[in-house]
């Protein structure tokens, strides 16, 4: 999977791999977490194990510093880069 965000014009995108289903919806709900703390909360698709995260800001339409941070928070959170 993408080791790095890939960055379109309109938004940042990830896509992150597991082993299995159960540990994709723990990834799921930590990045809530850490959506809702930062009140800014991204597009997240599950398929199986395999989840993929799009970041950008809807009230701008665009990828605005306030997504690099959440990409960046949850790269930290969860050992990756």
């Amino acid at each position: 999977m993408q080791n790095k965000w890939e960055q379109t014009p309109s938004k940042l995108v990830k896509k992150f791999q597991f082993k299995d289903f159960e540990e994709a919806l723990k990834f799921i709900n930590s990045v809530g977490q850490i959506a809702e703390s930062m009140n800014h909360h991204p597009k997240i698709v599950n398929l199986y194990n395999t989840v993929t995260i799009e970041l950008w800001t809807h009230n701008q339409n665009a990828v605005t510093d306030l997504d690099f941070q959440l990409a960046e928070e949850i790269d930290r959170r969860m050992g990756s880069n």
